[in-house]
């Protein structure tokens, strides 16, 4: 039997303690690294836009004027056509279709996708539908940018919008003219990939970055030997990989979970020059500076001047404008920003500018320009 002192026991707990602080800080490193899967894809594994034309039926009245949108009768006499039902000139021209509407359809396929896979599809009308609510697809082809037809789309369209109007008075809650179908199309043809051509893959970087390409080339070349990977610029990593289809796929699912330390991101200041939005990142510093802002307001406004002739002058009222220009500038004084190191440091120096985001986007220029500001701009 084995006998514990008290100062044995303190002790144990003691290391115990340790071991535990190790372990979370273990965690809290690991909680920060990214998998490889996180900032890179296979190039050839990717996701394909299709799109198609249809009509959407069964509307309550609320589908397209065909006298002004003339798609629709036609594609509703084509379709007739497959079925048999041919149409002449003169009834085409007497059809009042208020229950039908021209829309776009569109869907992604994803990579490996089979035929019988199901997939998601949107609906947008392209005429004057007011609402496509209740509305039914009937069978649309899906062509990819090859022409080629690669799913067909049809079901029951759901509308998340809604909407009254009588009286002239209108009320609507988000969009009547557009909207989804679950599940509403089927894929019908594969695209083929390159996954298993050749004796290599390429690790394609989300954004282009040489420290990330030598991060994710050295994580591999750790796990699965020397000479595994290799960066070939700054966003393509060339790897090595089994040619056995099943031993490529388990490669691959392991090397997608392997982890890299993230990397400190470049200083980026993104404006949104038509909202005046500005974002900052957290590498953007600010050096000490000295700044003077001030408003320049014009005023324009015209009175009317009015000049009535005498009685029996025989001459005409003359109404002539009088322009008034006013020029009115607020008094800008010069306000020191010391240096920040921190994103914290530099929202508090700009926002003691007292200044409004348009004004921000010129002061941030300016600054940039004057070398006291450590960060690139980006106008979107």
């Amino acid at each position: 039997m084995t006998t514990w002192t008290t100062s044995a026991i303190t002790a144990s707990l003691r290391l115990l303690g340790h071991l535990c602080l190790v372990v979370l800080l273990g965690a809290a490193s690991v909680s920060h690294a990214m998998r490889i899967k996180e900032v890179a894809s296979i190039e050839g594994v990717r996701s394909n836009q299709l799109t198609g034309f249809g009509l959407i039926v069964g509307l309550d009245g609320t589908g397209d004027q065909t006298t002004q949108m003339p798609y629709t009768t036609q594609g509703l006499a084509n379709y007739l056509q497959q079925l048999g039902i041919t149409l002449t000139a003169t009834t085409l021209a007497q059809l009042q279709m208020k229950n039908v509407a021209a829309v776009l359809v569109t869907a992604q396929l994803p990579a490996f996708a089979r035929p019988g896979q199901l997939l998601d599809v949107s609906v947008s009308s392209v005429g004057n539908a007011k609402s496509l609510k209740g509305g039914t697809l009937i069978t649309a082809p899906l062509k990819g940018a090859d022409g080629e037809i690669y799913a067909l789309a049809q079901g029951n369209l759901i509308v998340a919008g809604a909407g009254a109007a009588a009286g002239g008075s209108k009320v609507q809650v988000n969009h009547l003219s557009a909207g989804r179908i679950p599940d509403g199309a089927q894929v019908e043809r594969v695209v083929p990939t390159s996954l298993q051509d050749g004796p290599s893959i390429n690790l394609s970087l989300n954004a282009s970055d040489f420290q990330t390409a030598r991060k994710v080339a050295q994580a591999i070349n750790t796990q699965f030997g020397d000479g595994v990977a290799q960066a070939m610029d700054g966003r393509t990593i060339k790897v090595t990989a089994p040619t056995n289809p099943n031993a490529r796929v388990n490669f691959l699912a392991e090397l997608e979970e392997l982890p890299i330390q993230s990397s400190v991101a470049a200083a980026k200041i993104i404006i949104n020059a038509r909202t005046g939005s500005i974002v900052l990142n957290q590498a953007v510093s600010l050096g000490a500076c000295a700044i003077a802002h001030g408003n320049l307001s014009i005023s324009i406004s015209s009175t009317p001047v009015i000049s009535q002739p005498n009685a029996l002058s025989g001459g005409q009222t003359v109404v002539s404008e009088k322009a008034n220009i006013e020029i009115k500038q607020e008094a800008g004084k010069l306000i020191q920003l010391p240096a920040a190191a921190q994103l914290a440091d530099v929202v508090k120096a700009l926002n003691s500018l007292g200044a409004t985001p348009q004004d921000l986007l010129a002061i941030l220029q300016a600054i940039k320009s004057a070398g006291a500001l450590n960060a690139e701009l980006e106008v979107i």
